[in-house]
């Protein structure tokens, strides 16, 4: 994956002690900044955020009172950069969108329209040149449009302004240089207790492990509290009766397309002598997988413990079998059936794994 820098050449990006008169390369506005790329390339906040828009459509449609999930899916789509202006927007919109969704009494197509006004007020660059992360701000912008909040109100005034503080307080503990999407998370986490604590609405809470640092040449690594290094990967136990086709497969295709977000295990309660040999050649020619060198059959007993069950679909019963969440991927057995059967169910389980990954990385899970 790329790391972002300019958006016209990909070169590093300079910040300037003054502000200097520069041309936007997309649209030719001039106006004053202190940022620009070693090769001169200028983009203006407009251009930089174009297509920002697109957040209405999905907050409007969002189910979910989790603003982490809610703002990574924003953070997918095109608009998004690694860094940039649009998340001043994108903090305040996942939070109105997680307190309407948690119980909040508000009108969110009518709260969303000021914080895109409200965000987009605030410039690129602020957490330097302001002392104000813009992340920051938006969650205080988030709660003066939940409370109702203006320049002679007092609760509200004073809530507003603790939050903002509070969010800041976090980013500036963290430390820089700057990452835009540790510090949406930051004033995102910070805002969920400060609601919780003063105005009673339960946001969900999940703290994210950050999957962008690829992207960021001023990763701080270990420092940021999202980090991957030093934690422990989820663990996903894939279960059926026999532990000889279905679980097999989806531990293989689990360990192959998501190993880098969580471990894989398979077991059965009754488990066979062996896999399925039809299940072993068509992952061997399917994905290269040789599942009778990798794996063997086991019991629920042989796993360690784990973090998440995916039942094959076989009504595997588990009752002293901890775990914090549990799902049925509902599979077709397509033992001693023809190949395009098994072709089918290995497809099936390659789109559940993958979609299994994507949730936790965006902590929907």
């Amino acid at each position: 994956m790329n790391k972002e820098e300019c958006l016209i050449c990909k070169a590093p990006l300079e910040y300037l002690v003054e502000d200097a008169e520069m041309e936007c390369a997309i649209c030719h506005k001039k106006e004053p900044s202190k940022t620009r790329c070693v090769n001169g390339h200028y983009v203006c906040s407009d251009c930089h955020t174009q297509g920002m828009d697109s957040i209405f459509g999905l907050c409007l449609a969002e189910t979910s009172a989790d603003p982490i999930a809610i703002v990574r899916r924003m953070m997918e789509l095109p608009f998004c950069h690694m860094h940039g202006p649009e998340h001043h927007v994108m903090v305040g919109a996942a939070l109105l969108t997680a307190y309407k969704n948690a119980g909040g009494a508000l009108d969110l197509e009518k709260a969303l329209h000021k914080m895109y006004s409200r965000g987009k007020a605030v410039p690129g660059g602020a957490c330097g040149f302001w002392g104000a992360c813009g992340a920051g701000v938006s969650a205080g912008q988030f709660l003066a449009i939940v409370t109702g909040s203006t320049p002679l109100a007092r609760e509200p005034w004073g809530l507003s302004n603790r939050m903002t503080a509070r969010a800041l307080e976090s980013i500036g503990k963290a430390g820089g240089p700057r990452c835009c999407k540790r510090d949406s998370f930051l004033s995102i986490l910070a805002a969920v207790d400060f609601v919780r604590e003063h105005l009673g609405v339960q946001i969900e809470r999940n703290v994210p492990v950050c999957s962008y640092s690829s992207r960021n040449n001023q990763c701080i690594g270990k420092r940021c509290p999202f980090s991957a290094a030093g934690r422990r990967k989820p663990r996903v136990a894939f279960l059926c009766v026999h532990n000889s086709c279905r679980s097999q497969m989806a531990e293989a295709l689990g360990k192959k397309l998501a190993g880098d977000v969580f471990e894989s295990y398979s077991a059965g309660t009754e488990p066979g002598a062996r896999i399925n040999p039809d299940a072993v050649l068509l992952m061997k020619q399917t994905h290269g997988i040789d599942m009778e060198q990798t794996q063997h059959n086991k019991l629920l007993s042989d796993l360690p413990d784990v973090d998440i069950v995916v039942t094959m679909g076989c009504n595997v019963q588990c009752p002293t079998f901890p775990y914090s969440h549990r799902e049925d991927w509902g599979l077709d057995d397509p033992s001693g059936k023809e190949d395009s059967e098994f072709l089918a169910v290995i497809a099936q389980i390659e789109q559940k794994v993958l979609d299994l990954k994507r949730r936790i990385q965006t902590g929907a899970l």
